[in-house]
């Protein structure tokens, strides 16, 4: 595998971990706040938005490189389509044409699988 790909891996896997902490510490949370005091159920919530932001900006670290690879492949895309537009669009109008084909064709089948219905 590529680096950036174990990378995101691993980052995904702490971004689950948090997520599954945050949760955790939500449901303690809801359980304190019926039996805790004022200052009690504050400082909970300072603990819970504490690690509310840290998950946050996990998943932010963690998705930079796909927008990342995103970008970059959308921009050899446009770089493409842009030096290459005639292949472009013969490959779209053909795969158009295929999804034609085979909508038709279907549309023939089901046609005559309800005349036999009948």
């Amino acid at each position: 595998m590529e680096p950036r790909t174990d990378e995101f891996n691993q980052a995904k896997g702490k971004m689950a971990d948090d997520i599954k902490t945050v949760i955790t510490d939500g449901r303690d949370l809801l359980k304190a706040a019926a039996n805790a005091s004022g200052a009690g159920m504050a400082v909970a919530r300072d603990k819970f938005d504490e690690k509310l932001s840290n998950a946050k900006a996990r998943l932010v670290d963690a998705s930079r490189p796909a927008v990342d690879k995103a970008r970059k492949t959308a921009a050899a895309a446009n770089g493409y389509v842009h030096g290459n537009p005639w292949t472009v669009i013969g490959v779209a109008a053909a795969a158009g044409a295929l999804i034609g084909f085979l909508a038709a064709k279907r549309a023939r089948g089901a046609d005559s699988s309800n005349d036999l219905d009948s």
